[in-house]
């Protein structure tokens, strides 16, 4: 009876993790959907202020009059807060199991001499925490930076386009932004594989090389289109 009872409590400890990978995939998914958008968003700088801001309001008006003004824009927030909140709670619980299961040690994948500790850390390991926290952080700067026009390095302003580009013709805001870029980076790397991993994509040695060409592709489309306006605004391309 208590062999079962031992059995029945990994059973469900087993399909509660499973449910939390699941859910680290969508909710990341989600988050690099809003990526995409963002980054389209964020090209618009080119179009000069008009443009930036028209396409600022223009965000705050859909769905009128069915929904109030910025409403679209609200759900849009909630769901990503939600995602992000799911994420963070996931990875932590995925990461706390893992730590008890093994005394505090961590998971020891394979034996190597490229390592002091004579055992090779996983790619995960060494970039998704950390790299995670690091994104984390710099989303707060960012949003207390371009969207509540909080902190203005380079002068405060109404206009969103004018924010954007006060801000990165300073450099190191414009370093902060690489930095974080490159995080997020390593993190959209590993995660895109993750994710459908975790959504049982990965049924073949072909699919593992589709999925991980994926990964690459969309990690070096989010990086670059990030990074193109900030270095526009501060060689003076756009000013």
């Amino acid at each position: 009876m208590r062999t079962g009872n031992v059995a029945g409590v990994r059973s469900t400890a087993a399909r509660s993790s499973v449910a939390l990978h699941a859910a680290m995939a969508i909710s990341g998914l989600i988050m690099i959907l809003f990526l995409l958008a963002h980054m389209y968003g964020n090209l618009k700088v080119f179009e000069g202020q008009q443009g930036f801001d028209s396409y600022a309001g223009y965000l705050r008006e859909i769905g009128q009059p069915l929904l109030p003004y910025a409403g679209t824009l609200w759900i849009l927030r909630v769901i990503l807060l939600v995602s992000v909140l799911l994420h963070i709670f996931s990875a932590f619980t995925l990461w706390h199991r893992s730590r008890r299961a093994t005394a505090g040690k961590g998971g020891w994948r394979y034996e190597t001499t490229k390592n002091r500790r004579g055992v090779q850390r996983s790619y995960s390991s060494f970039t998704m925490r950390w790299g995670g926290v690091i994104i984390g952080l710099f989303v707060i700067y960012h949003l207390l930076h371009l969207s509540a026009d909080v902190i203005a390095p380079g002068g405060a302003s109404d206009s969103p386009y004018q924010r954007m580009v006060n801000g990165f013709q300073i450099w190191w805001v414009v370093l902060s932004y690489v930095i974080a870029l490159i995080a997020l980076g390593f993190h959209l790397r590993h995660g895109i594989w993750s994710a459908f991993a975790s959504l049982g994509a990965n049924k073949s040695v072909a699919t593992r090389r589709f999925l991980n060409q994926l990964a690459t592709v969309v990690m070096l489309i989010i990086l670059v289109g990030f990074l193109v306006p900030p270095l526009a605004i501060f060689t003076g391309w756009v000013s």
